[in-house]
């Protein structure tokens, strides 16, 4: 049995598209387990750029193509989207599966998302309002339709008749907003479970027939570890669980199938939305940063709070969900800078911890103790090897593996497939 589950190890928006795809050229499969259309991917390869919300970054190479698993929710609009862009640019999509347990985003999902964000005013999360919360909300609650039901056109009608009654009720009386209309709804999405029938099946038989015939597979998460619903900075996290025993559940496989969990970073850390982040960089720095890098969500297109790298976090990561291995991306972007630092630890008023508190009147007390190094004057987008980088940017690399616990095992100088230095085979691990 060979697999990988790739992981963020930050608050989301680590290049997981980027390094997915590269591994993806030597994956058999490739699996989505989590999360929604609110996550994006953004893939580079032969001067071509794909922005990716849904369907698995290894839709690209994976030999036996590529899996939604019943972790993910769906918006049938967003993915028959996806779909169509791919086939026009020549991608063949016959390969993908998509799990009959999936649930699936529904339009008062989304509406009910907006609504809720507008009446937290100042409390609000910062979701991107795509329905995502909402729809793991009905799948706790027992109410939620699956893709199964959908492209059941009897089983549907009994659904959506049912929670509509309950959720306009919701919209008129609570948020004083307009009833949604069942027919349109009941129509539209009839049609969509038309068009996504073929690919539908029971995909955990699907993906534990190729572990057990000792195919490659890779696991591929949403988000971040920070993110998680349970081990992140709650309530400013997604609604699913983004460490790697999410990933066990969300595509129907056991714990122990998992061999490598690949924690992807940045050189640097990034947030979107509200929450805690005690690296964070409020000057002309944060500013380079960003625009080096192109901080700018893949979905939302909001720009995207940066910070120094913060090894208290990534440690947190490490432990919830079993990181062996690093993938260090965007070291290209220190290229020029005079010094970067490393957050080592926190001081909580006073007092030296390593690790991430839960609660988050601590968390924003905490101030970041920091290690500086030397950045480097070279351009090392062109480098395909280690030989290939600076002595200073060596070092850097080894010190974060030194201070997270972590081997690097790959490090990224840009965006495209092939600026990926690999200095330890993940498949190997």
């Amino acid at each position: 049995m060979t697999s990988i589950a790739v992981v963020g190890s930050q608050w989301g928006d680590e290049g997981k598209g980027k390094i997915t795809d590269f591994l993806g050229t030597t994956a058999d499969l490739s699996v989505r387990a989590n999360g929604g259309n609110n996550a994006g991917h953004t893939i580079d390869f032969d001067g071509k750029e794909f922005k990716m919300r849904l369907i698995p970054s290894g839709i690209f190479a994976a030999k036996l193509g590529a899996v939604i698993g019943n972790g993910v929710v769906i918006n049938p609009e967003v993915l028959l989207g996806e779909l169509d862009n791919l086939e026009k640019s020549g991608i063949d999509t016959s390969n993908l599966k998509i799990s009959n347990r999936a649930h699936v985003i529904m339009p008062y999902h989304v509406m009910q998302d907006t609504y809720e964000e507008e009446a937290k005013g100042s409390l609000k999360v910062g979701t991107t309002k795509n329905g995502i919360g909402p729809t793991y909300m009905d799948k706790a609650s027992r109410i939620g339709i699956r893709v199964c039901d959908l492209i059941d056109p009897e089983t549907f009608a009994e659904k959506l008749r049912f929670n509509l009654e309950s959720k306009n009720a919701l919209f008129t009386k609570v948020y004083g907003k307009p009833a949604m209309d069942f027919d349109e709804i009941y129509n539209k999405y009839v049609e969509y479970g038309k068009r996504i029938a073929k690919y539908v099946c029971d995909t955990s038989l699907y993906v534990n027939d190729a572990l057990d015939k000792d195919e490659k597979v890779l696991f591929e998460g949403a988000q971040g570890i920070m993110l998680d619903i349970d081990q992140g900075t709650y309530p400013f996290v997604s609604s699913s669980n983004s460490v790697s025993g999410g990933i066990a559940s969300g595509s129907g496989i056991g714990a122990n199938r998992i061999k490598t969990v690949l924690g992807i970073c940045k050189a640097y850390t990034t947030r979107v939305g509200a929450g805690p982040f005690p690296t964070e960089l409020h000057d002309e720095t944060g500013d380079k940063i960003r625009d080096i890098a192109h901080e700018y969500g893949t979905v939302t297109g909001r720009p995207r709070r940066v910070g120094w790298f913060d090894s208290v976090a990534l440690r947190h990561a490490k432990r919830v969900a079993g990181i062996n291995a690093l993938s260090l991306n965007l070291l290209d972007v220190f290229s020029g800078f005079d010094k970067i630092k490393i957050c080592v630890a926190y001081d909580l008023n006073g007092e030296q911890i390593d690790y991430y508190p839960a609660n988050l009147k601590e968390v924003e007390a905490c101030q970041p103790v920091y290690e500086e190094l030397p950045a480097w004057e070279e351009d090392i987008t062109g480098a395909k090897s280690w030989e290939d980088l600076p002595e200073k940017a060596q070092a850097f690399v080894k010190r974060i593996s030194e201070i997270t616990g972590i081997p690097v095992v790959t490090v990224s100088v840009g965006p495209d497939r092939e600026q990926t230095i690999v200095l330890q085979d993940p498949w190997t691990l």
